[in-house]
């Protein structure tokens, strides 16, 4: 998966798992509030990946570049 798609689908983890929360603590159904929380912790670990994926491709641009620039 691409930066971008794991960033977006971090979003949407991050946003279903908020949502599962909130109707869990009004409903009182820990286990749904417990399963929001996972899906929102996974959602900010996608997140982090296709940060990070950018920046190594970022990274390895600016060598590539430091490279063509030195020969």
């Amino acid at each position: 998966m691409g930066s971008t798609a794991d960033k977006a689908s971090g979003i949407a983890n991050e946003a279903v798992g908020n949502l599962k929360q909130g109707v869990g603590k009004v409903v009182g159904n820990e286990k749904l509030q417990a399963e929001g929380k996972l899906q929102e912790i996974k959602g900010e670990g996608q997140q982090a990946l296709g940060k990070a994926k950018d920046t190594v491709k970022d990274g390895a641009a600016a060598a590539s570049d430091f490279a063509n620039k030195k020969l």
